[in-house]
């Protein structure tokens, strides 16, 4: 896959079927969006081809970074598993916010990108103050000489709601885990390389950990012990995953994603992994000892090697 990171003088040279959005999770609508662009490519010879920004336009009007499921380079890995052939990270700004919806269409979507092909959802939008929408492209079509295909949302057929962001944050919010990954058709994950922490997990505990520092954007569920899957080096390893800050431990700890991955004996620092999140245990809390807090750990861990065997998730 090639991606244009902030970068507005890119050209893609063949043409393309495109679509638009900001891709948050690749839950199953975006899925089923993504599915519909690579059968384009099947039947026509159409690359695909993707445009997002490279911030959340609401990030850049408030002036704060807008909390999402995935960060860009954890979109950048979903585009690519997902065989998609470009990604167009494009900077927002003041100027692009102005752009009229019909201005984006012919610059960047034909223009740059070499659109032959548009698929979008019901409720797309683009150009300023979102005012193009799925009316306006049918409406340009004929003229422009594009292909369009809109595709309506993938719903929750248990509550009859349109499956999004949205909804996904609100699952999480609850520790909801397993009805988050329903959702998003996969587990919900955590990616990074593995830092230097406190070093108490070995030395004081008996529990190596490996630890992330999730960056600020990164929407996390509530602190707390979830059982976990964890991908080193193309092999999955079962775990048990503290999201938190660690009140036990004395100091103004950091967020952290500190995992103890079972039947795993190596130095993980600095190294790349995925956390994916399986179920919800228990929420953070502070224990009086570090003995007490080892047995919790011991309990976590029962818990987790249970939960894993029961539902076979190696």
């Amino acid at each position: 896959m090639e991606c244009f990171i902030s970068d507005t003088q890119f050209q893609i040279k063949e043409p393309t079927v495109v679509t638009i959005g900001k891709f948050d999770g690749r839950h199953k609508g975006h899925q089923k969006l993504l599915s519909r662009m690579l059968e384009w490519k099947k039947a026509c010879g159409y690359k695909t081809a993707v445009f997002t920004f490279d911030m959340a336009p609401v990030a850049f009007m408030e002036g704060k970074p807008q909390k999402v499921i995935t960060t860009n380079q954890e979109r950048r890995n979903n585009m690519e598993k997902m065989g998609i052939d470009y990604l167009v990270e494009y900077p927002f700004t003041k100027e692009v916010s102005h752009l009229s919806p019909e201005k984006f269409l012919e610059t960047i979507l034909l223009g740059k990108m070499n659109a032959r092909a548009i698929v979008v959802g019901t409720d797309c939008g683009f150009g300023y103050k979102r005012a193009g929408n799925a009316e306006l492209l049918k409406a340009q079509k004929e003229s422009l000489g594009y292909e369009l295909e809109i595709v309506d949302k993938k719903q929750d057929d248990s509550v009859h709601r349109d499956i999004s962001s949205t909804y996904i944050k609100e699952e999480l919010d609850r520790g909801n885990i397993e009805k988050a990954n329903e959702l998003l058709g996969e587990p919900y994950a955590i990616h990074g390389l593995v830092a230097h922490g406190n070093h108490m997990g070995g030395p004081v505990l008996g529990f190596p950990t490996a630890n992330l520092l999730p960056p600020p954007e990164k929407y996390l569920p509530p602190f707390g012990v979830y059982v976990s899957k964890v991908l080193v080096d193309g092999k999955y390893y079962g775990g048990i995953t503290n999201i938190g800050k660690k009140p036990t431990i004395r100091g103004d700890n950091p967020i952290s994603v500190e995992t103890f991955v079972f039947d795993l004996d190596q130095d993980l620092y600095g190294k790349p992994i995925e956390v994916q999140l399986l179920n919800f245990e228990r929420p953070e809390r502070k224990f009086q000892s570090l003995e007490e807090l080892k047995s919790q750990i011991n309990k976590d861990k029962e818990y987790g090697l249970s939960y894993l065997e029961r539902f076979n998730c190696l």
